[in-house]
């Protein structure tokens, strides 16, 4: 936006009446009168997903068991089909990727998998990020017989938004084994740099994962060049599966062959999965890091969700939307709302699909909004998130939501809630 006139709200449709993806909004079910500004916590149902979903009930009702072999797709390889519809989307071969079990369960098989104390103890985290990687990562360090207080080393954030690279960097050494890090920060968006973190690590001989929870679907990856090791995330946020949906992950295939700490039947090399022998033969991809049967009705949104991305154009436009969504966002918030600050970076190439708008009343902010039908969500300590997701999100939307929160504040009006209560979120 040209920064020398004050941003209408004919601006904001003069770029929706531009906007190429415009025509997905039509494609999902928006609650009616709300401007539904939390998908990165959970994304909206698609008419693509919901169709999806009552196929494989439908085939279910039709064929039972035969659905197995029978159904269209079948659902004995769903996990790798799915796989390779979502390998353009994270950089990876088709065999490098499968959707498989819960994104902790993921941090749990993998880390346990390619941790190993003898290639370096120590693993690399940071202080920001989200809780479950970091109760997962500290139970698989007790399963090794290690300290977690001694073996994790935490890189520390500065300003208690963001993590320099700098000093993930500076933090690995000849004793760090594996670095395991997200691609962006749940709560300031800020976006990794994964090519520099990974190159590093490899240079220590450590290995590179990531959690990439808060940026498939919304940041193109390309995690087979940059040779990240491997990766976890979720489908629920800016995929659009579903709440609870089925989880993905990648494993690099130079790891083809190692036998997953968490094995499971269904990570067995399909040929030879109902010959029923009790030594484990793990498929030679990713797939053998598949534990149980897959979840045929959790999965099966994810295969509808994945036509949104394919008739967008992929992930990359998306991810051009995305930052045009959040410029737009920071630039009203700039202009709009001196008495909050953007507690997320503004370089694109530091940045995620979220904003993090800092006040210090942003948990009685974020109820205030929910009552005017404006749905975000917030994060300790006083971040108010607001994330436009590109696939249903528009300028107006962005405008209008920034709109509330001025009357918000000129009001008072989040006064009428009570301030936070110990453990409420």
């Amino acid at each position: 936006m040209d920064g020398d006139h004050d941003i209408s709200l004919s601006d904001a449709r003069e770029r929706d009446a531009s906007d190429p993806l415009s025509d997905l909004r039509d494609r999902f079910s928006i609650p009616d009168g709300e401007l539904y500004m939390d998908g990165n916590s959970l994304g909206l149902l698609s008419e693509d997903a919901e169709a999806a979903l009552d196929r494989a009930v439908e085939q279910w009702r039709e064929l039972g068991i035969r659905g197995w072999t029978d159904a269209d797709p079948d659902w004995f390889t769903y996990g790798e089909r799915l796989g390779e519809r979502l390998a353009p989307l994270v950089g990876a071969t088709a065999e490098e990727v499968v959707v498989a079990n819960s994104t902790t369960v993921n941090i749990h098989a993998l880390v346990g998998t390619f941790y190993d104390p003898d290639r370096g103890e120590k693993i690399v985290v940071d202080s920001l990020d989200f809780p479950t990687d970091h109760y997962a990562i500290r139970a698989q360090l007790r399963s090794h017989g290690m300290d977690p207080d001694e073996a994790l080393r935490v890189v520390e954030s500065r300003d208690g938004r963001t993590i320099e690279t700098e000093d993930v960097l500076d933090a690995i050494d000849e004793n760090v084994g594996m670095v395991f890090l997200p691609s962006v920060l749940y709560r300031s968006g800020q976006l990794f740099d994964i090519e520099t973190i990974t190159d590093a690590a490899h240079d220590a001989g450590a290995l590179a994962g990531f959690d990439l929870a808060h940026s498939v679907g919304v940041i193109p990856h390309s995690l087979s060049a940059v040779g990240v090791d491997f990766a976890v995330w979720c489908h629920y946020k800016y995929l659009n599966a579903g709440p609870g949906a089925i989880a993905g992950l990648y494993v690099n295939e130079r790891h083809f062959g190692t036998t997953p700490a968490l094995a499971g039947w269904w990570g067995n090399d399909k040929a030879t999965q109902f010959d029923m022998e009790l030594t484990y033969d793990p498929a030679h991809s990713a797939g053998a890091f598949q534990v149980g049967t897959i979840p045929i009705l959790s999965a099966a949104p994810l295969d509808g969700a994945l036509d949104i991305v394919e008739d967008a154009g992929g992930v990359g436009a998306l991810r051009e939307k995305s930052l045009e969504l959040t410029d737009f966002l920071i630039e009203l918030v700039d202009e709009r709302l001196p008495e909050c600050e953007v507690g997320t970076p503004r370089d694109h190439d530091a940045r995620g699909g979220h904003v993090a708008v800092e006040h210090d009343e942003a948990y009685r902010i974020s109820l205030a909004l929910k009552e005017r039908g404006v749905i975000v969500d917030y994060r300790v300590p006083n971040v108010v998130r607001i994330a436009p997701s590109p696939a249903y999100i528009g300028f107006e939307d962005v405008y209008r939501t920034v709109e509330h929160l001025r009357e918000i504040l000129d009001g008072s009006e989040y006064e009428e809630f009570e301030r936070r209560s110990a453990g409420v979120t």
